[in-house]
Parts: structure tokens; C-alpha cells; sequence
């Protein structure tokens, strides 16, 4: 089996092997849910976290908020590049997005495509205007960022599948 990534840039001291965004998608995206309308585009606009879901190495899954813009039909998240997500993305790129509200939930399934350094300048500035921050600037001195481009195969709302 091949792969369509990219190759991996030598991980540093502060950055695993994190692979570069591939040439192309491997999967096909899934539209926005029939019937979602502005009350979706409205949260996806205005809630401040997503829940994000990798698979650890032993299967068992790991779960953590983060912040997020949804741009051009995608989930943008800015993370360390020496984080656990970005360790796991690395490894399985399968991921699942959850809004905080469980009363009327938003599911997304998808590919997490990495960006080191090529971050889209409407998706900094929309991170700017939402969270006051630019993505590309580290927490702390010596790190580095990625941004996590996640493209949707399945939206999962009001219990269904579609």
C-alpha cells in the first residue's frame, strides 16, 4: 500500500514526524448535512471549541478540546508541533470532531491533512478575528506550530448518520 503524503520532514528535538499536507485527499467530502442551514454555519461560527478524536497506537482513542476555524468547508486547528494530537494525526490521520453542545450535536468525520508552514492567510486572519491569536505563533519560546486541515467524510447530527 502507498501512501499520498508527502515525505516527512526529520523530526527535530521539539517535532516528531509529522507528515507534510499530501498532493491530494484521500477520501471524498461529505456536504454539509440536508437541513443544517444557518444554525450550523452560525455555531461552527461562533463556538469556541471543538472536541477533537485521534486513535492512540493501542486502538483506545484520545480526546481533547481545541479551538478551531471551519473554512472552505474544513476544520482548521492550530496545534504544537510536539504535541500528542500531532504524534497521532502522524501515524492514523482519521480523526472525529466534536461541538461542545450534546443537546444538539455535530459530529464530523475526517482526514487530517498537516501544514507546517504554509498556513492559508483567510485562515490566520479568521483565527485572529475569533480568538485574538495567530496560529502561527508558538506558546512558548522554541516550539512550533502545525495546522491541522481537516476535511469532513461524514457528518453525524440529531443521532443519524448521513
Amino acid at each position: 500500500m502507498t501512501s499520498s503524503r508527502k515525505p516527512s520532514v526529520p523530526p527535530g528535538p521539539d517535532t516528531p514526524d509529522v507528515p507534510n499536507a499530501p498532493d491530494t485527499p484521500d477520501t471524498p467530502e461529505a456536504p454539509r448535512p440536508p437541513g443544517a442551514g444557518a444554525d450550523l454555519s452560525d455555531r461552527l461560527a461562533r463556538e469556541r471549541n471543538v472536541w477533537l478524536c485521534c486513535v492512540r497506537a493501542d486502538g483506545s482513542p484520545h480526546v481533547t478540546p481545541v479551538w478551531f476555524v471551519f473554512l472552505r468547508e474544513r476544520w482548521w486547528i492550530g496545534v504544537h508541533a510536539s504535541s500528542v494530537k500531532a504524534r497521532l494525526v502522524a501515524r492514523s490521520a482519521r480523526v472525529s470532531l466534536a461541538l461542545e453542545d450534546g443537546d444538539r450535536p455535530v459530529v464530523a468525520e475526517g482526514e487530517v491533512r498537516v501544514h507546517r508552514e504554509d498556513f492559508p492567510p483567510e485562515v490566520v486572519a479568521a483565527y485572529i478575528t475569533k480568538y485574538d491569536r495567530d496560529p502561527r505563533e508558538p506558546y512558548e519560546a522554541g516550539e512550533r506550530t502545525l495546522l491541522l486541515e481537516v476535511g469532513v467524510r461524514r457528518w453525524l447530527m440529531r443521532g443519524e448518520a448521513r
